[in-house]
């Protein structure tokens, strides 16, 4: 039997305005009221944004082209803008996923003087690669171990479904933004690979004018049924938990969640807490995105039909689809 072990997920949150990064997760956080300063060493700040590729240039079968493919799919099937490969940001994510694997640790930011330090946070990190200071930049790590050894694209795809289950983490499937970079590095644990990997996105952009959107969303399947290992915990959960909905709107807008429940296929009717910024305890969510999710998992390969109510911008909306759950542990 293979178990696998998300050994923690640790997250920085893209607040709404287009120049504040609020980091939550690994037990800390921080917010900066302006762009942050560059990482020492860091030469001058770019004032020019490197360009996205248009096509990615990860390797094929390589856990980063797994992980982009996987995220991007899940994205645009609900409508959410495409992401791009960015470089700079590979670059940056590169190092901070060395950062953890040096250090054994799994986190959002970085100490100076620690081995492999390039920067506290997500946009010092990027800045200390070239990336402008002006642009917002949040972020997502993590940790894979499994007693097998799996492909690298297995281990990618395994990250972003542990990503995008996780109540706050689902922001990298919800994100309106357009770039991404992505960096993974391996060691060994008991004979078998360890993955430390981090994300970052960057690059506010518009999505659909029927906001809010979701995901999932109508005819989205295979999606985690049971969920762990996210830090902070989820609220009201005892450790895991079922498919969360994430909903979003545009960078300026402000969600409200009201009510939400999950329907199955025999007719029971599952309550679901409901999470935004203002009501979230750990002060994660922007106000562009709220969450509603089951506090214990649901069941494998099931269908379930969703129904949400709130307010964007003060004006009432209500969703309703269906989703089929896989057969997925993801942490």
């Amino acid at each position: 039997m293979t178990i696998k072990n998300n050994f923690k997920l640790s997250m920085a949150a893209i607040a709404a305005s287009l120049l504040v990064a609020a980091c939550g997760g690994g037990g800390g956080g921080s917010s900066d009221a302006s762009p942050a300063a560059p990482a020492s060493g860091a030469s001058t700040p770019a004032t020019t944004t490197p360009t996205n590729l248009t096509t990615p240039q990860y390797a094929a079968d390589s856990f980063h082209l797994a992980a982009f493919n996987l995220l991007n799919q899940q994205r645009q099937q609900c409508a959410f803008p495409a992401l791009q490969e960015n470089a700079v940001l590979d670059q940056s994510v590169a190092a901070h996923a060395q950062y953890q694997a040096t250090n054994n640790v799994v986190s959002d930011t970085e100490t100076a003087g620690a081995s492999g330090f390039t920067g506290v946070s997500y946009a010092d990190r990027a800045a200390h690669f070239g990336y402008p200071q002006h642009v917002p930049i949040g972020g997502v790590s993590g940790g894979l171990y499994t007693n097998a050894t799996w492909t690298e694209a297995r281990y990618g795809q395994q990250a972003i479904y542990g990503l995008i289950s996780g109540v706050y983490h689902s922001m990298i499937a919800v994100a309106p933004m357009n770039t991404v970079g992505i960096g993974k590095v391996a060691t060994t644990y008991n004979g078998f690979p360890q993955e430390w990997y981090s994300l970052a996105l960057a690059n506010y952009q518009p999505i659909a004018t029927n906001a809010p959107l979701t995901f999932p969303c109508q005819g989205t399947t295979g999606v985690a049924n049971d969920s762990f290992g996210e830090m902070p915990t989820p609220p009201a959960t005892s450790g895991h938990w079922g498919t969360p909905v994430a909903v979003a709107g545009n960078p300026n807008d402000t969600i409200v969640m009201q009510t939400g429940t999950m329907t199955d296929s025999s007719s029971h009717v599952i309550a679901l807490q409901v999470l935004d910024s203002a009501t979230d305890p750990n002060k994660i969510l922007p106000k562009w995105m709220g969450v509603a999710y089951p506090s214990t998992p649901l069941s494998p390969n099931a269908q379930y039909t969703v129904s949400l109510t709130g307010t964007i911008n003060g004006v009432a909306f209500s969703r309703t689809f269906t989703f089929t759950t896989g057969n997925i542990l993801a942490g």
